[in-house]
């Protein structure tokens, strides 16, 4: 018998899926140079195009390039969470130093409808249109295609080394609060964070804590998924192919496997992507390997906004910037590897 999993509240469901709140869709409808002489281009990216922008620092280039993948949920170009643009920020940031991205919506926000949640999966959500964005750098004669380079946030991060090692021309790999826990756990992990907080917020949470609790056993079981028909919706509105390609995908080992040098961000007030439960299973798992960088932000979220207290979802509803220090780190890494090739 099909399975189908009672959804659980548009809010939690948000919260949980990384606050990526589809909202206010910032693009340029032509070649745009800013008084600092920074330029947007909006760009296609994959089949059918997805509506990007390259941003070019002033000058003739060629310029490195970094291309950012973003987290879960269906992500605007800009990653927009509320009043707050992480990617448009650390474009605009990046620009300003020099280095060239190229951002793009994901594919579940320009055409979900064409999502099939019987045979998709994390890979399909991730790794094609990156590959396309990184090809479309490559015959850019503003960019040197020898210093591209790939940063994921969230669970873009996880699988950032999958995009890498199928696009080894890559340069480097930058992981902004990669996740490495698995979903049904950090689903079931950050509800109990929420519920332990006071209010409202803690207030929904406790009232929904058993049921993700039972979302969460049921989309981490590989043999209650394998015995699922493909037609089960489970939560998010996938199917068990979904869940089934997360477990079997071990993103530590392949950053690990990779040539490439890596970079680690980490927000320390992170109630999604944590210190213990994400970034320490990265470090134990590259122990011992060349080429790693990390740096964490004692008081930067999950969108690496500053903030001070216990974290909440309700900070991401407050306009922000992106630490500046986590630009200034994205571009020193940049520039060190870039010189190197």
């Amino acid at each position: 018998m099909s399975r189908r999993a009672r959804p659980v509240s548009t809010w939690l469901a948000a919260t949980l899926a990384g606050a990526t709140l589809a909202g206010t869709l910032i693009t340029t409808t032509g070649e745009a140079a800013s008084a600092t002489g920074i330029t947007e281009v909006p760009v296609g990216v994959g089949t059918p195009p997805l509506t990007g922008t390259i941003t070019l620092p002033a000058g003739t280039g060629p310029f490195p390039a970094v291309v950012l993948v973003s987290g879960s949920g269906p992500n605007d170009q800009n990653e927009t969470v509320g009043p707050n643009h992480p990617f448009l920020d650390i474009a605009e940031g990046l620009a300003a130093d020099g280095i060239a991205t190229i951002r793009y919506d994901k594919r579940t926000f320009d055409y979900p409808a064409s999502i099939d949640p019987r045979t998709f999966t994390p890979v399909e959500e991730y790794v094609p249109d990156a590959l396309a964005a990184i090809a479309l750098l490559r015959h850019d004669r503003a960019i040197d295609p020898r210093r591209i380079f790939v940063l994921g946030h969230s669970q873009g991060g996880t699988y950032a080394p999958l995009i890498a090692k199928r696009a080894p021309e890559v340069a480097g790999v930058i992981l902004l609060a990669a996740s490495s826990e698995p979903l049904g756990r950090a689903l079931l992990r950050q509800t109990r964070y929420l519920a332990s907080l006071p209010g409202v917020i803690g207030q929904r949470a406790t009232g929904e804590l058993s049921q993700v609790a039972r979302i969460a056993a049921e989309i981490s079981d590989v043999r209650t998924l394998e015995a699922d028909p493909p037609s089960s919706v489970l939560f998010g509105g996938v199917g068990p192919a979904y869940y089934l390609s997360g477990l079997r995908y071990h993103e530590v080992a392949v950053a690990r496997s990779l040539p490439q040098p890596l970079l680690l961000l980490q927000g320390d007030r992170d109630y999604q992507v944590t210190v213990r439960n994400d970034l320490d299973v990265w470090l134990r798992g590259l122990r011992g390997r060349k080429g790693v960088t990390v740096v964490q932000f004692p008081r930067a979220d999950h969108l690496f906004l500053d903030g001070t207290g216990p974290p909440t979802p309700a900070e991401y509803q407050v306009a922000g910037h992106v630490d500046p220090a986590v630009i200034t780190a994205i571009a020193s890494f940049v520039r060190r590897i870039g010189r190197r090739r």
